[in-house]
């Protein structure tokens, strides 16, 4: 079947998953946002442009609180 090194290699890629889709999920749900919208930071270039939208659009959370956006 397989070796242990693919084992290994699944437990280190779920790992890295985990370190960058939780603190996404964290962020993007701070906004206003639905937060599983981090699974979109797994994405190569979608990732870069989920940065981007964030950036620059108008957060929902915000207007709740009526602050405004700078």
């Amino acid at each position: 079947m397989g070796s242990s090194f693919e084992g290994i290699f699944i437990v280190v890629l779920v790992l890295y998953a985990a370190t960058i889709v939780f603190p996404c999920w964290r962020i993007i749900s701070r906004t206003g946002l639905p937060g599983a919208l981090g699974l979109l930071a797994l994405i190569p270039l979608v990732n870069l442009i989920l940065l981007w939208v964030l950036a620059f659009i108008d957060w929902p959370a915000l207007k709740k609180t009526g602050t405004a956006n700078v």
